[in-house]
């Protein structure tokens, strides 16, 4: 491994750390709220709530079941998404390796909820005139943010470079 690649791979490992600290910080201050207060209800703006909610499903509540068979087989398939793209983000070297640390990170976030509580705290509540999108957390802004930009490269970077 070379100096420049294995600089590659601490900036890669620091960014997927810092996304998944920020995750735990922000679901340890809401459970945290959620303990002191017995539930988890906040107004903040017209268009945002912190309402805490358990997810035993994958994104945005998919596949929420309480058989524990199909939940365990669920969180060992995420499991092995995340060491794929942690295998990705080790062999890329453009910009997507940043991208798929993102998506990492916040993958690692919410597989350790899975283990740990076996359920993921969700809290962010957005909502527009009677319109509530999915109840999500820090870790799914993370992994949506990372999924566009990788969208985006592929659609823009990746098709520019196949043109010419």
């Amino acid at each position: 491994m070379n100096k420049t690649s294995l600089k590659a791979f601490f900036l890669n490992f620091t960014i997927l750390l810092i996304i998944f600290l920020i995750d735990r910080i922000s679901k340890f201050y809401i459970l945290k709220l959620a303990e002191l207060e017995n539930s988890v209800d906040i107004y903040v703006t017209s268009y945002l709530n912190l309402f805490l909610i358990w997810n035993k499903g994958i994104a945005f509540g998919l596949l929420s079941m309480n058989e524990s068979m199909i939940y365990n087989t669920i969180t060992l398939i995420i499991g092995l998404i995340i060491i794929f793209i942690l295998f990705m983000m080790w062999k890329n070297d453009n910009i997507q390796r940043y991208f798929l640390a993102l998506v990492a990170g916040g993958a690692l976030g919410n597989l350790y909820d899975r283990v740990v509580y076996t359920a993921v705290p969700d809290f962010i509540d957005l909502h527009f005139h009677g319109f509530h999108w999915f109840v999500f957390n820090v870790a799914d802004i993370f992994i949506t943010v990372g999924v566009f930009c990788l969208i985006l490269v592929e659609l823009f970077y990746n098709n520019k470079i196949t043109n010419e």
